[in-house]
């Protein structure tokens, strides 16, 4: 089949030229934004010729191609008359699809994703602390104390860090923002907790009749002040001048926001967060475990939806309330049966490529991302979905049964475990037990039939129609060989990168790289076949046979070559080590994207195995994966 007819097909399959608002490619995928989802045809989709894989994330069907191939597909799609646009102009109309309330929660969750990571860190001291006092080992009274620093510091400024990552993300200045923050956890004013408490410690009065008390371990109020902030700050900007910016601006959004922040805003939605922090904690306590019933049946149905994020701001309330989080466990439960749904349909099917996508994609939701086992698998073949939503429901109710509750957020299952040790570790692994049980079961015998295999001929083989049209060759004889580092920098296991195309193997296995250095160098003996403009990518095929892509950053085609310098071009030949772009780190992370690098062995299905061989940090030559023939 043509790459035109191919081109053909998808525009069918996508519910035709009039159903698209516009399209766009990256390395390996074309990103196609639909007027109305209903009439996209999936599975039509997914059994197009060359097609590796697709998923719906952040408004866009993504139909992945490959590196090379992806390229000639968009152009044939763009002359068959659909409208382009750039990668940054898709991400901004991403932004604006789904209601109000799926925008909403959006924006919670990029607002409360930042934080996520000191509150992981926070829970790990937690869970040890608990399990040396499991052990019943007294530390003395120094230790003791840094073990509160440790476990206690990040809740009592957690309104200085909602307020800032609030700032940032609503375009305020992040600076004036954490500052307001912490003004909300001054020490001069009465602690929230110990007011709470009962003691000796009361409110504030200010002005004779208002009481105020800090705002420690507050999470709404700290969001709906970071909102008000940012906005105020920006509309003072408009009207003050340029030259009077540095000094007028901040001083009035400080002033301004720490009067509202204190004496009107903060009191009443403290009011309002302690109704919603009981309203949760009363569905988590229902009779008979039907509170985990509930959510663990609901939580990947919720992740389908893409609100998902809404389960952040309430864990951060429960862990700032009571230091531990009955919501782990129970979402634990539903992405434990949601791997296990997939696993079950990759030990069932004989179709190889199926095989290649499942277990990959099982992998990812074991280590807590279930996007690529959901869109990927489960979703495609319906049953699997919904019977591992009942296996999740009966795994939280067992997790709510039991009493689990996490004294962190943000890991699950594999990772999760972490979050258990303070005597809770064997109530743990009997609920993922179950969860994963009943998951596999439930699709094994009831939620899969297999497809009857396609009947493959040398003129119809996808694995060679893309070869040849990455390297215009007839692939040579594979050999061994050991591909070196283009990038030095700290390892990173495939799976924990956060892009669910590379993380679930679709793409082919390898591994990725945090750079602490901008050069990008040659992993080995080779011809350059892609080299983008962009200079975020390059495909290489080495002498031995391997097809080899690097993939600098994620979502990094957005910034149009900007911070990237490619050197080479396609058709050069390289040898390893030779450099073949630079890039600035600073200027991803200041577009807000990720600079992890992926080098992916693309053509990994014919070789025998393809394994990553590095960890931690990795120089200039070292060796990063084997691949055997």
């Amino acid at each position: 089949m043509s790459n035109t007819e191919i081109a053909k097909k998808v525009i069918d399959a996508i519910g035709g030229v009039e159903n698209v608002n516009s399209v766009a490619h990256c390395a390996t995928r074309l990103r196609v934004m639909v007027k109305d989802e209903a009439k996209v045809d999936k599975n039509a989709v997914e059994n197009i010729e060359k097609v590796q894989g697709v998923f719906f994330n952040s408004g866009q069907y993504q139909i992945i191609f490959g590196t090379g191939t992806v390229n000639k597909i968009y152009d044939e799609v763009v002359a068959l008359g659909l409208p382009t646009s750039t990668k940054a102009e898709m991400k901004a109309e991403a932004a604006k699809q789904g209601n109000w309330f799926q925008r909403a929660i959006r924006t919670f969750g990029d607002v409360f994703v930042p934080i996520i990571p000191v509150i992981v860190a926070t829970g790990l001291f937690m869970g040890v602390r608990g399990l040396l006092n499991a052990l019943g080992v007294t530390l003395p009274e120094d230790v003791t104390t840094y073990t509160q620093i440790l476990t206690d510091t990040a809740f009592i400024i957690l309104p200085g860090l909602v307020v800032w990552s609030t700032f940032r993300v609503f375009g305020g200045n992040p600076a004036v923002g954490i500052v307001l923050g912490m003004m909300l956890v001054s020490g001069s004013l009465p602690n929230a907790w110990a007011v709470a408490s009962g003691g000796e410690v009361t409110a504030m009065k200010f002005f004779g009749f208002i009481p105020v008390v800090g705002l420690q371990g507050s999470v709404l109020p700290a969001f709906i002040i970071g909102v008000v902030g940012a906005k105020f700050e920006k509309a003072v900007r408009k009207v003050v001048p340029d030259v009077l910016d540095l000094l007028v601006t901040p001083f009035v959004t400080l002033f301004v926001m720490s009067i509202l922040g204190l004496f009107l805003i903060g009191p009443v939605f403290h009011v309002v967060e302690n109704y919603i922090l009981l309203g949760t904690k009363a569905v988590l306590s229902l009779p008979f475990g039907l509170g985990g019933l509930l959510i663990g049946g609901v939580h990947q149905i919720i992740v389908v939806s893409g609100v998902h994020h809404i389960f952040n701001l309430l864990e951060i309330q429960l862990l700032a309330a009571d230091h531990a989080n009955p919501f782990n466990a129970i979402i634990t439960a539903a992405m434990t049966a949601q791997g296990a749904a997939t696993v079950a349909v990759g030990v069932k099917t004989k179709n190889p490529k199926l095989k290649t996508l499942a277990f990959p994609a099982a992998l990812s939701a074991f280590l807590g991302i279930t996007e690529p086992a959901i869109f990927g698998v489960n979703l495609r073949f319906r049953k699997p979905f919904f019977l591992s939503l009942i296996a999740g429901a009966i795994g939280g109710s067992l997790a709510s049964l039991l009493g689990l509750a996490g004294t962190g957020s943000g890991i699950t299952i594999i990772p999760g475990t972490v979050l258990y040790v303070n005597g809770q570790l064997p109530q743990y692994f009997l609920m993922v037990a179950v969860s994963f049980a009943l998951g596999f079961a439930l699709t094994y015998m009831f939620g899969f039939e297999d497809e009857e295999p396609e009947t493959v001929t040398e003129s119809v083989t996808t694995d060679r129609f893309v070869e040849e049209a990455v390297t215009g060759t007839v692939p040579a004889t594979l050999q061994d060989e050991t591909i070196i580092s283009p990038i030095i920098g700290q390892a990173v296991a495939l799976e924990n990168v956060n892009d669910p195309v590379f993380s679930s193997g679709a793409m082919g296995q390898g591994i990725a790289v945090k750079p602490s250095e901008g050069v990008v160098y040659a992993p080995a003996d080779a011809e350059v076949t892609i080299a983008f403009a962009t200079g975020h990518a390059f495909g290489l095929k080495t002498a031995n046979g391997a097809e080899i892509l690097i993939h600098v950053g994620i979502d990094t085609v957005s910034m149009n070559g900007d911070g990237f310098e490619q050197k080479v071009a396609q058709g050069d030949k390289v040898k390893a080590g030779d450099v073949l772009g630079t890039f600035d780190s600073a200027k991803i992370a200041a577009a807000g994207l990720d600079d992890t690098t992926m080098v992916i062995v693309t053509n990994t299905a014919d070789y025998a195995s393809v394994t990553p061989v590095a960890t931690g940090e990795v120089a200039k030559g070292d060796a990063i994966i084997e691949v055997k023939a």
